[in-house]
């Protein structure tokens, strides 16, 4: 029997501890990274950043600084997607934002859960859930985005609006919770 590391389940959505030492390296190289970025005012050296440290880029995507993110590495941004001021991504499992989505300032994508149950939670176990965010997407400013949740091609995400299940495309979602109708 072969025993996965903390990494392996962390990046697989099952139970992980967060304080694994390699869990805990890859923390702060993207805090560093972080550091980096969120002091650099150049386009060109932040793109290149963001290219050197997240999981895909695509073409003309940006993100303003500051901008805060567990590691970086499971995040996927598609061609001209734009991420506003002090987004926070928890991104312990992957996140995909699809081409020409808009996010406001102060959004947060959080893919990171915790057990229900208080044991669990003593015994330092969390795991994540992906989320993904279609195409042409707007999220106004600081809307939170709960574990597990897909927001389809389209969608309208009201600012300050708890998204706790999915969207479906051409939608527009607000309110906390969320609460979804059609456009």
């Amino acid at each position: 029997m072969t025993v996965r590391s903390e990494k392996r389940k962390m990046l697989a959505g099952e139970p992980y501890r967060a304080s694994d030492p390699e869990i805990v390296a890859d923390q702060e190289a993207a805090a560093e990274w972080m550091q980096r970025f969120n002091a650099t005012t150049g386009t060109a050296e932040r793109d290149a950043l963001l290219r050197a440290r997240l999981g895909s880029v695509g073409l003309g995507a940006t993100i303003r600084p500051p901008f805060h993110c567990d590691y970086g590495t499971n995040i996927h941004l598609g061609a001209c997607v734009f991420l506003n001021f002090n987004c926070v991504i928890l991104d312990v499992v992957e996140v995909r934002i699809g081409d020409g989505t808009q996010i406001g300032p102060g959004v947060q994508i959080l893919t990171a859960d915790h057990p229900r149950d208080p044991a669990e939670r003593a015994a330092g176990l969390e795991w994540g859930r992906p989320i993904v965010i279609g195409a042409n997407v707007w999220i106004g400013g600081g809307a939170i985005l709960l574990p597990g949740i897909t927001i389809g091609d389209d969608a309208l995400i009201g600012a300050g609006s708890v998204v706790t299940r999915d969207v479906p495309p051409g939608t527009v979602a607000a309110g906390n919770p969320a609460r979804v109708r059609a456009r």
